[in-house]
């Protein structure tokens, strides 16, 4: 997504984001983004661990079915 956005991009945005929130603001919203992309991070890691478990615990089952009959 963040790939296609070279310097100049992001520089055009900085200063967007400087002149709309202000120098005082900015430490504080990068923060907020930071901690809201961890979070992000952190749970769709923990759902994709869930999903393969499920399918690890599905293929088990499965293969213990087969050899059974």
């Amino acid at each position: 997504m963040l790939s296609n956005i070279g310097i100049p991009g992001l520089i055009l945005i900085l200063v967007l984001a400087l002149i709309v929130f202000g120098p005082k603001k900015l430490p504080e919203l990068g923060r907020a983004v930071g901690d809201t992309l961890r979070e992000f991070k952190k749970s769709t890691r923990a759902l994709t661990e869930d999903i393969e478990e499920d399918i690890k615990e599905a293929a088990a089952a499965l293969d213990k079915n087969e050899t059974k009959g």
